[in-house]
């Protein structure tokens, strides 16, 4: 028998993922940009969201966000990373990927996860989930602060993501350091 104590059974999906660091992925065809890894992200701010084409009505709902978050907080350190899945009955190619992007206006860097391997690394293996289209925030070095378990971001989702996206991207705030008192030496 399984047995949850109270917080376990209102915890979000993923929150045993928060501060551990993002697993390397496994991926070598991307479109919109060459193959990065996350070693070349180090300094930025990843959002890295997995979605799938346009049976998936909740994916197709969050394209516009995504393309928002990447307008907006591109140029302040944000590089937002789509991983496509595959879900369709038909062939997985390139080319149908290309498609889908360009129908959903992506311009970031989209990477196609043949076998979902990424995705199981992250985010299936070992953890029983509702949803395969999930979210990943994760900070300057790697280390997931955010998860958002789902298809679709309601408006409060987006508004929780932006604000934990302006919090990261925020410059650390200097130390207070209290004034010498007369007649200290430093």
């Amino acid at each position: 028998m399984l047995v949850t104590s109270p917080a376990q059974a209102t915890a979000p999906e993923g929150t045993e993922l928060i501060g551990t660091k993002a697993p390397r992925w496994d991926v070598t065809a991307w479109v919109n940009s060459k193959p990065l890894s996350l070693d070349e992200l180090k300094g930025s701010v990843v959002l890295v969201r997995w979605w799938t084409g346009p049976e998936c009505p909740y994916c197709a709902a969050s394209a516009p966000n995504l393309n928002a978050l990447h307008a907006t907080y591109q140029a302040k350190g944000l590089v937002v990373l789509g991983f496509y899945h595959h879900k369709s009955p038909a062939p997985l190619t390139r080319q149908h990927v290309e498609r889908l992007v360009k129908r959903y206006h992506f311009w970031f860097p989209v990477a196609i996860d043949p076998e979902w391997r990424t995705l199981k690394r992250w985010w299936l293996n070992g953890h029983e989930h509702r949803w395969t289209s999930v979210s990943f925030l994760l900070d300057q070095e790697g280390i997931i602060r955010y998860i958002h378990p789902g298809g679709s971001y309601t408006e409060d989702d987006v508004k929780m993501l932006t604000s934990r996206i302006e919090e990261l991207l925020a410059p650390p705030s200097p130390q207070h350091v209290a004034p010498l008192s007369e007649g200290t030496n430093p």
